[in-house]
């Protein structure tokens, strides 16, 4: 049974990752699907695995007039959406004396500027019955040295799910997110730790997870197909965790 079926999908952060096997799946059930990201030769490769139909816009999440033209090329292609899944996000791990304000505006203008100004500008785009999705993290609510800023962000998209859960259900738009734990992503060699220390921060992690193991970004687009079908119609402002038992320690 496809839950996907005539319904308008668009993914920010689609062209790696969570956000790519999130995009397989969702086409595997029937939904017709924009993706995006900033990196051309990935979204490139992401759009020929999912297939021509796919349509592929390079844009920046943390950039106010990327987003606004992703939604013009969303209204035109689509006409209105019924799933968002505000996917899009950066981590970069620095001491917390260390961070630097670039820094700091960068991973705010992305994880948490660009998540507010993505939904909001949707907005009129959004399908009575529509489901919104975003991608927080378990640093949301557990301590995180190194990542200060992201865990942060992480925070402040688990409040605003909150916050915009109730305001927008009255329009008939459901807003939830998901949380994951350590998962299997590309983003591990994009946090700007040295190689060896990477492998050492991955060790650890794995040890100390109940389950032994990283969670793949499969097991998490499982979450979003379930979050962005009927399936989950009496979920409003809630997260759902992804993390092999990580956030029990």
């Amino acid at each position: 049974m496809q839950k996907l079926s005539g319904k308008n999908a668009l993914i920010t952060g689609g062209n790696s990752g969570i956000g790519l096997a999130t995009a397989r799946l969702f086409r595997e059930h029937g939904a017709s699907l924009i993706i995006t990201g900033r990196d051309q030769a990935s979204l490139a490769e992401a759009r020929t695995a999912l297939g021509e139909d796919v349509l592929a816009v390079q844009s920046d999440a943390g950039n106010l007039a990327d987003i606004e033209q992703l939604m013009n090329v969303a209204k035109e292609r689509c006409g209105q959406l019924d799933v968002l899944f505000v996917n899009a996000g950066m981590a970069l791990a620095a001491p917390f004396e260390l961070v630097a304000e670039n820094i700091f505006d960068e991973m705010v203008a992305v994880n948490i500027k660009g998540i507010f100004f993505t939904i909001q500008k949707a907005l009129p785009l959004l399908a009575n019955g529509s489901s919104v999705i975003i991608t927080t993290s378990i640093t949301n609510q557990m301590g995180s040295p190194n990542f200060s800023v992201y865990g942060a962000c992480k925070a402040a998209q688990r409040s605003l799910v909150k916050s915009l859960g109730l305001e927008l259900i009255g329009r008939g738009i459901r807003v939830n997110a998901i949380s994951p734990g350590p998962i299997a992503t590309p983003m591990y060699g994009r946090v700007g730790l040295p190689n060896e220390v990477e492998q050492m921060v991955k060790a650890e992690i794995q040890g100390k997870s109940p389950l032994k193991r990283f969670g793949e970004s499969e097991e998490v687009a499982k979450v979003a197909l379930f979050l962005a079908s009927d399936d989950s119609s009496y979920i409003v402002g809630d997260e759902i965790v992804v993390d092999g038992g990580m956030s029990l320690l």
